[in-house]
């Protein structure tokens, strides 16, 4: 399995596994850790988790499957932090919002850390661009928890340009990556300068929903045939075409796979294996976009 690197001296898997969708399938301790297994097979080490997965039960859940094994020791944990719902342990707030407050996210992260029985957070994420944000108090967390070692390395998770700059410029540490939706059917990061930019600051880019929340792999347009046509010619399925399309983009992409499907787990490195050119990419991205490039 490649690895990147991100600021910070932090190691990720190339190829993360989410668990967004984790408490709607099948909890038992057994079942999860059969799923980390047979990620670590593969040498997918790096778990995607968000305090707020699962109305807020995701990560109390996998901590609890992992508790008394040598497992989380062998992984890389990132977590996101900064949305409230009413549910779960925020059921008394009302309505849905964003805190990234410092006491809000210091307070998150212990939750996390306790709740998966984790030593420290690989990548701590601020989940979503906050409008009400004081950028200098936010920044200055995240500089405090790397200070204090609770985490690693901090990021974020669907911001914008200007957003990264803003609060990049109110932190000592270096933002090391922002996870975006990023899919052949989510493609306006590859011209509206979110990835230009993440690539010019050296942060790592995770695409969530790399399959187009499944939609790739239903559709029968141009692009689902010329999807069909490369995994015809490389013995591939879609999912592993559609997912190596992203790989093949130098910026280093890096899909995070939220499949419960304990054999499409298994089959996820598979990606790997099928070689796309750059008039591969080209064929797709047109496909996509359902016309030729300029």
């Amino acid at each position: 399995m490649q690895r990147v690197s991100l600021k910070g001296g932090v190691s990720l898997s190339r190829m993360v596994y989410g668990t967004w969708r984790l408490a709607e399938d099948d909890i038992s301790p057994a079942h999860i850790r059969a799923k980390v297994e047979a990620c670590l097979a593969q040498g997918i080490t790096t778990i995607d988790h968000a305090d707020i997965y699962g109305g807020y039960r995701v990560e109390e859940i996998f901590g609890a499957a992992l508790r008394g094994t040598d497992l989380m020791r062998q992984l890389e944990i990132v977590t996101k932090c900064g949305i409230i719902y009413p549910t779960g342990r925020h059921a008394a707030k009302i309505g849905k919002h964003y805190d990234t407050s410092a006491a809000h996210i210091v307070t998150s992260v212990d939750q996390s850390l306790h709740l998966l029985g984790a030593e420290v957070i690989d990548l701590l994420l601020i989940h979503r661009p906050d409008p009400f944000m004081d950028f200098a108090e936010t920044g200055a967390a995240l500089d405090g928890l790397v200070a204090l070692g609770k985490v690693r390395a901090v990021g974020v998770s669907n911001f914008r340009a200007w957003d990264v700059d803003a609060l990049q410029a109110a932190m000592q540490t270096p933002l090391a990556a922002n996870q975006i939706e990023m899919s052949l059917h989510a493609r306006a990061a590859l011209t509206d300068g979110d990835l230009a930019q993440m690539q010019r600051l050296g942060m790592v880019p995770m695409a969530w929903s790399p399959l187009g929340g499944g939609a790739l792999m239903s559709d029968g347009g141009a692009l689902g045939q010329t999807i069909d046509r490369i995994a015809a010619r490389t013995g591939a399925d879609r999912s592993a075409v559609a997912t190596a399309w992203l790989l093949a983009h130098p910026a280093e992409i890096v899909p995070v796979m939220g499949t419960n499907n304990l054999s499409r787990i298994k089959g996820l490195s598979s990606a790997f294996d099928v070689p796309i050119s750059r008039e591969d990419w080209f064929e797709l991205y047109s496909a996509a976009l359902g016309a030729e490039v300029p």
